[in-house]
């Protein structure tokens, strides 16, 4: 059938550096669905205030076209992680929207003026995996459990990315940035299994990169304190890896932590600088 072009709505595109994967027409069809193919397009996605409540504004008497338009954006997350965050928020609120309806087209005036980016896929000489890992404490106004966000590069390539609320409430950044990790972890792993059975291991220890210095001297300590019982299956899980030699826990200064554009809205020059380095561009 010869080489690839296009996969479900993604347009595949050979380079010298790899693969570049856009969503361009997927992004037209979506804006024109929702009536907004000649909307003013936005910097960015979301803005840098607190999140909204789930009562802020009026509530909507018909959330069919809401519910359907922040379903088909999920979609669009496949090679724009960037606007992850931002389509996480609005569909906490498909129940019931409220304020929600000025977020979902602040996104989709986003879609409009970056339509034409997506995300590139690398090759690289040896497999290796890094991950960041954020969360955003506290920051739910209604339940006060955190956001976490993490992502996964193999080599310089971006491949796993999350954005999610927290289960639980944490009572301490430490407990939340602690529980980010977690999750990075596990995909990690998830990784290394899979690259072993398609028979590529994994040489060297996945690096997981933190910007809370408690987090990191948790996944090293072995001596348990009182204060950290309740996230103890966290702590173990990520203290074996370490111990195995399969991880390192590594600080990193907040400047540098990508994951950050999954937890919080961004002033528009750190959302730029971080959305270049998660391999988003045209």
């Amino acid at each position: 059938m010869g080489p690839i072009k296009h996969f479900l709505g993604i347009s595949v595109q050979r380079n010298n550096t790899g693969f570049y994967l856009p969503q361009a027409q997927y992004a037209a069809d979506l804006l024109e669905c929702a009536g907004m193919a000649n909307c003013n397009p936005l910097a960015t996605p979301m803005d840098t205030k607190p999140k909204s409540s789930a009562t802020d504004g009026h509530l909507l008497s018909d959330a069919t076209t809401y519910r359907s338009i922040a379903g088909a954006l999920q979609y669009q997350t496949i090679t724009h992680p960037d606007i992850a965050y931002a389509v996480q928020q609005v569909c906490l609120h498909m129940h019931a929207p409220h304020v929600h309806q000025t977020m979902l087209k602040r996104i989709l005036r986003y879609v409009k003026g970056t339509s034409n980016l997506g995300i590139q896929l690398r090759t690289a000489t040896s497999p290796t995996i890094a991950a960041y890992s954020d969360a955003d404490w506290a920051g739910c106004p209604d339940t006060r459990r955190s956001t976490s966000g993490f992502c996964v590069f193999l080599g310089n390539s971006l491949i796993l990315w999350s954005s999610k609320r927290q289960t639980t409430v944490s009572r301490s950044s430490a407990e939340a940035e602690y529980r980010a990790i977690a999750n990075a972890v596990s995909e990690c792993s998830w990784l290394r299994h899979l690259l072993g059975e398609l028979l590529c291991k994994v040489p060297t220890a996945t690096v997981a990169f933190c910007d809370n210095i408690s987090s990191v001297y948790m996944s090293k300590n072995p001596v348990h304190h009182r204060r950290t019982k309740h996230i103890e299956l966290d702590i173990h899980f990520v203290r074996e890896k370490v111990a195995i030699g399969e991880l390192r826990v590594t600080h990193v200064l907040s400047v540098w932590q990508f994951a950050d554009v999954f937890t919080k809205g961004l002033p528009s020059v750190l959302f730029f600088d971080f959305r270049e380095s998660l391999s988003v561009n045209g």
